[in-house]
């Protein structure tokens, strides 16, 4: 590691104005110390046309070279086979000097994407577990002086940087969270006490809300997001829940699933009425067809009250005890039976449920790029029927990922997301029919594509010119 480097970005972090009452010189060694926890990632995107690089940083967790990147920092909509050429780079070191690393795929309850690096670029590198303070599960406490580790781009060389707060709150969103005063890490990188003790996470989403007053915009709220930088951490649990989550595949198979759609928290006041005390209510809008709530009885309009003999938590804000049920779920493996006590007509009820191995997702969807009519279709899975509130047992049709634009179905006004459900007047059974029928007017030398289309509900017939002129 180049000291001059580091020593340049302490000084451009303001320790002095932040109130540091340590030497700075121990902040450096710590922070010398600890770089070897984080790396920088570069990694591509194969699109249809093309290939998008993106960056980002990572958290190492183990000896293994294994190490967690945040999960907004890669496209929902990337497939595991779109994410390539992985490279690892160290803090401040020249980016011609590099790692590969292996992409292993998203766990479903911690969200973060996990990567392995080469056996050859994991030397040097330490597991953030090294930095644990004695007893892990202890809080930071509210005011106390925190910091974390900063990394510059690429055309820097990922230089380090040192950066300065204090805990400003700790929430339950539902992960365990702190927020600081001000930004306190970059994103996946750790941040620590002044002891050097690894205490949590830079996590995105915690931008500032600012209201815009002038001639033009009167009043209005918005949301300023830094980039490079968070406020908010996830608290050093929640990495150590992740420890023994490493996927075994790219999908983070087996995924869990009880099969209730839309689970809305019961207002304070209604859960005083029906005597939750401290604890929450969730309430079930539907539950899907085929699936293991079905099996095992749950109605739309019961009530959750607790989950395994544990009264779910009042969270605030509200929508945060949905998210922690559905974490509770993530947690566990299917086959597992847990048990929900409901209110059902204010009676209360304990309902067992088997989870299930959950339906294939759009990630594991298989999918066709037609160059000539510049559309990639998908095969329908079970979410997208259900998002579309139609029988989910009948999966028929296509879902379209990707429209090129200028091509002949996107002039058409084919959109990404569109469910076509008829191709050239044959309705569409499966997705190896609908590769069938698309082949077919690809080589047809016909002028037009007429295609039923479904969008919010309602369906279009949109024809795609095959041939100029035509």
């Amino acid at each position: 590691m180049r000291f001059s480097i580091l020593s340049r970005f302490l000084l451009f972090a303001g320790i002095c104005a932040n109130g540091l009452e340590a030497d700075s010189s121990d902040f450096a060694t710590l922070l010398e110390e600890r770089l070897s926890t984080v790396v920088a990632v570069e990694f591509a995107i194969e699109h249809e046309l093309d290939r998008t690089v993106n960056y980002t940083h990572a958290l190492v967790i183990d000896n293994n070279g294994t190490a967690i990147i945040e999960a907004s920092a890669i496209s929902d909509r990337a497939t595991p086979d779109q994410l390539v050429e992985f490279k690892v780079y160290r803090p401040g070191q020249p980016t011609t000097q590099f790692s590969s690393a292996e992409y292993l795929g998203q766990d479903g309850y911690t969200t973060w994407h996990f990567i392995r690096i080469e056996p050859a670029g994991r030397i040097g590198l330490r597991p953030i577990t090294d930095f644990l303070a004695e007893d892990a599960s202890a809080l930071p406490r509210i005011a106390e002086p925190i910091w974390g580790i900063g990394l510059r781009q690429k055309d820097e060389d990922f230089a380090p940087y040192f950066l300065r707060s204090h805990l400003s709150m700790i929430q339950r969103l539902p992960q365990l969270t702190g927020i600081a005063l001000n930004e306190v890490a970059s994103r996946a990188c750790p941040v620590f006490n002044d002891r050097g003790e690894f205490i949590g996470v830079g996590a995105s989403g915690f931008g500032q809300r600012m209201m815009i007053y002038s001639q033009r915009r009167r009043g209005e709220m918005s949301v300023l997001i830094n980039p490079d930088e968070a406020a908010g951490f996830r608290l050093a649990g929640e990495v150590l829940s992740a420890l023994g989550r490493v996927p075994d595949n790219p999908f983070g198979r087996p995924l869990p699933w009880f099969g209730i759609d839309g689970i809305d928290p019961v207002d304070p006041d209604v859960a005083q009425f029906l005597g939750l005390g401290s604890g929450a209510g969730l309430v079930i809008s539907e539950i899907l067809k085929g699936s293991p709530a079905e099996d095992a009885g749950l109605l739309p309009r019961d009530i959750i009250i607790a989950l395994d003999g544990m009264p779910l938590p009042r969270l605030k804000p509200d929508e945060v005890v949905s998210a922690h049920l559905m974490r509770e779920v993530l947690k566990r493996e299917p086959g597992v039976t847990l048990s929900l006590t409901i209110l059902r007509d204010r009676t209360e009820l304990e309902i067992p449920i088997e989870l299930g191995n959950a339906p294939k997702t759009p990630k594991e969807s298989s999918r066709r790029y037609f160059e000539d009519l510049g559309v990639t279709v998908r095969e329908t899975v079970f979410s997208d029927v259900v998002a579309r509130r139609e029988d989910p047992s009948d999966l028929n049709g296509v879902i379209v990922h990707f429209v090129k634009p200028s091509s002949p179905v996107g002039t058409a006004g084919v959109r990404m997301d569109d469910w076509i459900k008829e191709i050239d007047g044959t309705a569409v059974g499966d997705y190896d029919q609908a590769l069938s029928l698309l082949e077919a007017a690809e080589a047809s030398g016909r002028p037009e594509l007429v295609m039923l289309v479904s969008r919010g509900g309602e369906t279009a017939v949109m024809r795609a010119k095959l041939s100029p002129g035509s």
